[in-house]
Order: C-alpha cells, then structure tokens, then sequence
C-alpha cells in the first residue's frame, strides 16, 4: 500500500480495475481536481492491513482523506468531490429538482446496476465459476430499465452529464471483461459511448484498459 498523505491534495486509496474506484477517479478528473493516488492492492490483502484500517476500518476502497476528514463509499466521494472543489458544476446540480434525479439514479445504481453486476461478473473473475442465468436475467432487466430511461433524454438523469452517469458507465464497464453483448440496448451503447468520448475517460479508466489488454 503506499505510504500516507503528504500534500495538501485529497488523497485516493484505490484499486485501479474497481469499478467503484474508477467511478471517483472519474468526477475527479472531470472537475479537473488532482488526487495524491495511494494504491490498495486488494488481491494482496492491503485493505486489510492494520495500516489501512486505521484509516478506513471498513476497510474497503475507494477511501479518501482530505485533510483531517475521512469519507469511503464512492457515492458519498464523488458528491462530496462536486459539493467542495466544484459546486456550480452540473455533475451534481445544487438546485434540489436537477439534483433530485441525480440523487434517484445513484440509489437505482447501488441497488440495482452495481448489485447485479457484481453477482454475475466476480463469480467468474475471481473464482473461476460460469456465467450464472440467472444473474445475467437480473443484468439485463437493469439494462432494460436504462434503455428505457435513455429514450427520454442522452444522460440517465437529464440532458446532462452527471455522477449517476459516471457510477452507473463504471460499474457496466465490468461486464466488458467477459465479453457482454450489449447491442440489445442500442440506447445504452450510444450513451457508453458518448460517456468514453469525454478527453479524461482513458486515463481514468487504465485499470481495466490495461487488464483486458493483459487478458485478450
């Protein structure tokens, strides 16, 4: 893990393939606010280090510390990002009826994109077991409630880019390492797309660019 907060920067403890933590990594870099990046191998067992948990004794990343305040769960961060270093930024509007949306599409993304996702996908990645049917039937209903969503408006909480876009792109962003078909939702794909055209979208992403390279 690397060593403790030196700057006057907020520091990220990451992983650099989680979802969770690319999401943060995102609103950082949209917002154009520099991180002090401290990795966490979590394959190593590093957020479970007497260390780590000093810090976070939830012992889970993304954490972030800035200053003498502490903050993990990665909605939580990237609000708290937008609130502090950039509060008239629409990533997540201050007015409570822009913010509102925002707000509903972040809940569906815990409760629905990030939960069924990760039953479908860590099975396989992480323990060598096949695609479960139906985990992918849950997948695909969640994607079946964005497409519906998208064909109302190019961001799935309004007409523009927010954090519930960014959290909800990282976490579909998983099923890219087993191959997920996406063109049943032609609506998602041009949303994802538009999503990946942003200038900071790569170099947010390495981690898992660099994964499914090591992995083709």
């Amino acid at each position: 893990m690397g060593s403790g907060a030196s700057s006057s920067k907020p520091t990220l403890y990451y992983y650099p393939l989680s979802a969770p933590c690319r999401a943060v990594m995102m609103t950082a870099k949209s917002i154009n606010l520099q991180l002090d990046m401290k990795l966490v191998d979590l394959l190593k067992g590093e957020q479970k280090g007497e260390a780590f948990i000093k810090i976070n004794p939830d012992h889970t990343v993304p954490t972030l510390v800035d200053g003498s305040f502490r903050l993990w769960e990665s909605r939580a961060i990237m609000q708290y990002l937008v609130d502090k270093f950039a509060p008239n930024n629409q990533l997540y509007p201050r007015d409570p009826v822009k913010r509102a949306p925002v707000d509903r599409m972040l809940q569906f993304d815990i409760a629905n994109t990030y939960r069924y996702v990760g039953a479908y996908i860590y099975p396989q990645l992480f323990e060598s077991k096949p695609a479960d049917p139906e985990a992918a039937k849950q997948v695909e209903g969640a994607l079946d409630y964005l497409e519906n969503i998208l064909k109302d408006s190019p961001y799935v909480a309004g007409a523009h880019l927010t954090i519930a876009d960014l959290s909800i792109t990282a976490n579909l962003s998983m099923l890219e390492l087993k191959q997920w078909d996406f063109s049943k939702w032609p609506k998602v794909v041009a949303w994802r797309d538009r999503i990946r055209k942003e200038t900071w979208y790569d170099g947010a992403n390495i981690g898992l660019i660099e994964f499914m390279k090591g992995s083709a």
